[in-house]
């Protein structure tokens, strides 16, 4: 997959792409159904299958200092979308000069004349252009005017609403990952490099492996029992295992993270890649008085966590 970080100086190559336009946060069910729709017509036209999206999201430059509500980082939206079979990915900065394009000039000066699109696919609750002035009708009439076809998406939905990245935040902060997988179409995963962490866990014959939450929409704080993805080096491979997400509060107040304990496994995994998959929430967090009385609860979660995933399918 090329990934092209502008929208200026495109090469000829990857001009004339049919693209899928959106934000594309958590690539989930609605996502996919509007990439669906652009690699039929890319297909059917013989064109590259692109996707046009932003870095930063709009909402993190309108609100630098909002709470993270990201459901994943570029980098692994970017991974996932390479697995949907992407050709060409158009991240295009999402600064000052480009929020003051009204609706018209996006679609001119980026759609048309900068990447050169032949098509493009936006759900039916699109906006685009300076104060969200454009959506997806105005964009089917400045396609006809700039020269590149439109399709408007439906919105998906099941009996309990619209899949959208929103439901699936809610999901996570109320400990429900079962409904966020529901939307997304498969576990929600939080990726990163394992970090060196204070070895708390090694000391209580718990090591763990500690992801960093930066940026990220911070789900339910407590114990999950998890699918512990190793995407590379000497111990690749998937493990089962249990998770403790938030700020460990029997050591104080601490910047929440990550940690996971893997079961049937040692070895050094620092500095590693890897994707972790919250399958289910078991509890919430608690400070203990007690290691002693830490430690046993801890032992009981990892029972159970093993009991869930044994049922589970990565």
């Amino acid at each position: 997959m090329q990934i092209f970080k502008t929208y200026q100086d495109i090469p000829d190559t990857a001009r004339g792409a049919v693209v899928a336009m959106g934000n594309f946060d958590g690539v989930h069910l609605g996502h996919q159904s509007v990439i669906a729709l652009a690699r039929a017509v890319a297909v059917n036209h013989d064109a590259p299958l692109g996707i046009v999206t932003f870095e930063p999201h709009p909402r993190e430059f309108f609100a630098p200092d909002a709470p993270p509500f990201r459901l994943m980082r570029s980098k692994t939206r970017a991974h996932r979308l390479e697995k949907l079979g992407i050709d060409v990915l158009f991240e295009i900065p999402f600064d000052k000069a480009l929020s003051s394009l009204t609706a018209e000039e996006f679609a001119r000066e980026v759609l048309a004349k900068g990447l050169g699109i032949r098509h493009v696919v936006v759900g039916a609750d699109f906006r685009f252009g300076k104060g969200r002035s454009g959506d997806a009708e105005a964009l089917c009439e400045f396609g006809k005017k700039y020269g590149f076809g439109v399709t408007i998406a439906p919105l998906v939905s099941d009996a309990k609403g619209d899949y959208s990245s929103t439901a699936i935040r809610e999901a996570l902060s109320d400990g429900r990952p079962e409904d966020a997988a529901r939307i997304l179409g498969h576990w929600h995963r939080i990726d990163g490099v394992v970090e060196k962490g204070d070895q708390r866990g090694r000391e209580l014959g718990f090591p763990t492996a500690n992801l960093s939450l930066d940026g990220l929409h911070l789900p339910k704080f407590g114990v999950y029992a998890v699918f512990f993805d190793i995407l590379d080096g000497p111990h690749k491979g998937v493990f089962k295992g249990a998770a403790s997400l938030g700020i460990r509060p029997t050591f104080g107040v601490n910047k929440p993270n990550l940690e996971t304990h893997l079961f049937d496994f040692s070895g050094d995994l620092y500095g590693a890649p890897v994707s972790v998959a919250l399958v289910a929430y078991q509890r919430p967090e608690e400070k203990y008085d007690t290691l002693e009385a830490l430690i046993a609860q801890m032992n009981s979660d990892c029972v159970r966590a093993q009991e869930i995933l044994d049922k589970a399918i990565n």
